[in-house]
């Protein structure tokens, strides 16, 4: 197989939010890796995931290394919040004085999101827990980010949660894939499954030979994945 480039990690939350594409794209891309965690690893739990009625009107990307690092994308009619959370960073609540988020990561955060990060599925006994912060509104043509000062360049996390996702290619996703499932998929099939377009089983069977259309077809009808019937 031919080796895959991958682009360059985004350091931190600001040179995140420059390689970041509009919302629309954004959320198929999300929707396309839970897609093919779905195929890679059909276990509850998977790394990427995706939910479309994860609140009233609101999608929810997912990731979860299941190590300490995690993050949410939440897509709602008023925009476009993420956050993200390393547990090694040294922004943490944890290992910071009075358990608060580190200075300047929502300063700016408008209000209509703000609610967002309170939500229970975000916070540690009522404290909010976050190392990346960052938003698109609806009427904004650009992704922003609180004035955050990282206490060391990269410290965030971003680039350990969000490089995947940053990428935004296929290739990556291979590359990912072969690192975490110990096999690269076929890429071709990737890229079909990137475009979001239905799978027959030979596809399937491509990304990963012990999958197949019948048994992944519930788990990418969860993440809004089109499936064709099966026949």
């Amino acid at each position: 197989m031919t080796p895959v480039t991958v682009p360059p990690r985004p350091r931190d939350v600001h040179e995140l939010i420059r390689v970041l594409p509009d919302p629309e794209v954004l959320r198929d891309r999300c929707r396309a890796l839970a897609a093919l965690e779905v195929l890679m690893d059909g276990r509850y739990g998977r790394y990427f995931d995706y939910d479309p009625a994860w609140g009233p009107g609101t999608g929810a990307a997912l990731m979860n290394d299941v190590a300490g690092a995690e993050y949410a994308i939440l897509f709602t009619p008023d925009g476009v919040l993420g956050r993200g959370f390393d547990h090694e960073s040294s922004m943490s609540p944890y290992t910071n004085e009075g358990m608060g988020l580190w200075p300047g990561l929502v300063d700016t955060l408008p209000e209509v999101f703000r609610p967002l990060l309170r939500d229970p599925a975000f916070c540690d006994d009522e404290v909010q827990v976050a190392t990346v912060v960052f938003w698109r509104e609806s009427a904004d043509t650009a992704w922003r980010a609180g004035p955050v000062e990282l206490p060391e360049p990269g410290d965030d996390g971003t680039a350990h949660l969000f490089h995947v996702l940053a990428a935004g290619t296929p290739e990556a996703y291979a590359a990912f894939a072969g690192r975490r499932h110990g096999r690269e998929p076929d890429l071709d099939a990737v890229r079909r499954v990137w475009d979001l377009r239905p799978l027959t089983q030979a596809q399937v069977v491509a990304v990963n030979p012990a999958m197949t259309l019948a048994l992944a077809a519930p788990g990418l009808l969860v993440t809004g994945y089109p499936v064709a019937p099966i026949t």
